[in-house]
This record gives C-alpha cells, sequence and structure tokens, in this order.
C-alpha cells in the first residue's frame, strides 16, 4: 500500500509502529519539464538507478506502514539533503534535482525556478508525511522505527564515492545517534549466519530520520538495508532471477526480528 496523501494514513496503534520507508523502487516520471536528454537515455538511467523491486522485497505483514514514493528518483529525490550546499552528490548534478546522468551526460537543465518547484511539491510533502507518521506513532508507541529499504548495483556507479569491489550482499546504513549499537549487531549476525557478506555503511552510509527528530530524539530508531541487485536481478538486466523469492524470505525473517527489538 502506498502512502502519499496524509488523509489516507491508517489509525495508528501501538501495533504500527515500524515505518518502511521505499524511496527508489519507482519509474514514474509525473512530466517532462525540464528534460533535455532523449528518451532512451532517460529510461537508461531509470535502469541504472531504481532500487528495482524494493516495495515487493520488503513488503511484511505486521507493524509495519510502508511508505512508497510514487516517482523516480531521477525526477526527485528524496533521500538527498534539501540544501545543495549540504549534499555531497549535488556536484555531480544528482542533488534532489538531478540535472546529469551518472556518466556526466546532460539530463535536465539546471533551473533553479524548477528546482524550487520539485522541492515545495515533491519533496517536501514528502518529508512532512514521513514526519507526521513518526509524530502520530510516538503518540501511543514508545518508539517510532524506521527501516530505510534499499537496493545497489553490484558494480559501483561512476558517481559512487566508494567504488571499492567487490561489494557486499548486504549493507547496513546507520546514524550513530537513531541506530543502536545492538540493533547493528543482531542485523550483521543474521545474515551472517545465512552465509551473506554484509558492509556496514558500506557501500552507501546513512539512514534516513526525519529533520525534526534528527539527533534530538533517541525515541526515533532508524536503520538502512541494501541489497545487493546481483542477488534477486539476472545481471545486466532489471528481470527478477531464480532467487528473488529466496531474498525475499530472508528480508521477511530479518523484518520479524526488527518487530522484535
Amino acid at each position: 500500500m502506498v502512502f502519499n496523501d496524509r488523509k489516507k494514513l491508517p489509525m495508528i496503534g501501538s501495533n504500527k509502529n515500524i515505518v518502511l520507508h521505499i524511496p527508489h523502487s519507482s519509474t514514474v516520471i509525473p512530466f517532462n519539464a525540464g528534460f533535455i536528454a532523449d528518451k532512451p537515455t532517460i529510461r537508461e538511467e531509470i535502469e541504472k538507478l531504481t532500487d528495482w523491486y524494493t516495495d515487493e522485497l520488503f513488503a511484511h505483514e505486521g507493524p509495519f506502514i510502508p511508505i512508497i514514493t510514487p516517482f523516480s528518483r531521477i525526477f526527485c529525490d528524496v533521500e538527498r539533503f534539501r540544501n545543495d550546499d549540504n549534499e555531497p552528490m549535488a556536484k555531480f548534478g544528482m542533488g534532489v534535482y538531478y540535472t546529469l546522468c551518472d556518466d556526466g551526460r546532460p539530463l535536465r537543465n539546471h533551473s533553479e525556478q524548477l528546482q524550487s518547484l520539485f522541492i515545495k511539491d515533491y519533496y517536501d510533502k514528502h518529508h512532512q508525511l514521513l514526519t507526521e507518521l513518526v509524530d502520530d506513532i510516538l503518540k501511543s508507541a514508545k518508539y517510532a522505527i524506521i527501516v530505510d529499504c534499499h537496493s545497489f548495483p553490484s558494480i559501483p556507479l561512476n558517481r559512487d564515492l566508494n567504488k571499492n569491489t567487490p561489494r557486499p550482499d548486504f549493507n547496513i546504513g546507520t546514524d550513530v545517534f537513531h541506530t543502536p549499537l545492538s540493533f547493528i549487531e543482531t542485523t550483521k549476525e543474521y545474515f551472517s549466519k545465512l552465509g551473506y557478506t554484509v558492509g556496514i555503511d558500506w557501500p552507501y552510509s546513512g539512514t534516513i530520520v526525519p529533520e525534526k527528530y534528527l539527533k534530538i530524539d533517541k525515541r526515533v530508531l532508524s536503520i538502512k538495508l541494501e541489497v545487493n541487485r546481483d542477488l534477486y536481478l539476472i545481471e545486466g538486466t532489471t528481470k527478477k532471477n531464480e532467487k528473488f523469492d529466496q531474498i525475499r524470505k530472508v528480508l521477511s525473517g530479518w523484518l520479524e526480528i526488527v518487530e522484535r527489538f
């Protein structure tokens, strides 16, 4: 279920305190304003940067509330810092408002007016929704847990800040204030016992926390889990491989641990 409208949020009770934040699974471009790349280039970029099927991989019954961003990250990336001055990827044209492709080719005209529009109508609304949801959870639960759900390519992107290889099967993204050490250790132990390799803040670091609570309120817990796409996709394609259901079950087992945490 996709919650992109405050009015559609479920009633929050003590049994609903875990947010599944899924920001990069969509391939939708709501409108084409500003794009200067041709359609094949845009399609190529979407295929390269989408966290394919994370909405399916992390689907799980229980005290989980999914927030699935309904537009592509190349349209507006809600996981970037709002201000380009604070966002390391902005210098590569890949901040909130992407202007360049991963390989440096032009994607969209740089327009402060368009960027401001996207931030106001898409980025801010998404973060307002996440914040209000956490607000509601904390009214009836001791903790609000955010699981930031992602995948990543086995081969580093051109613009990746960390290009070390071979990459792990799973990556745990953390925040020193909002991710308890026991949460990290339990997660690492779970995947390691199943024979998977695990990175901690590698190849990507951090996890999302609403700005209202960032470094302020320890009742908000957050952990990012990223799946190496090589585990569940046919290499070089966006098609599921024969291990897709197995990986989904592995993630389901981990989410049961999160539920008990």
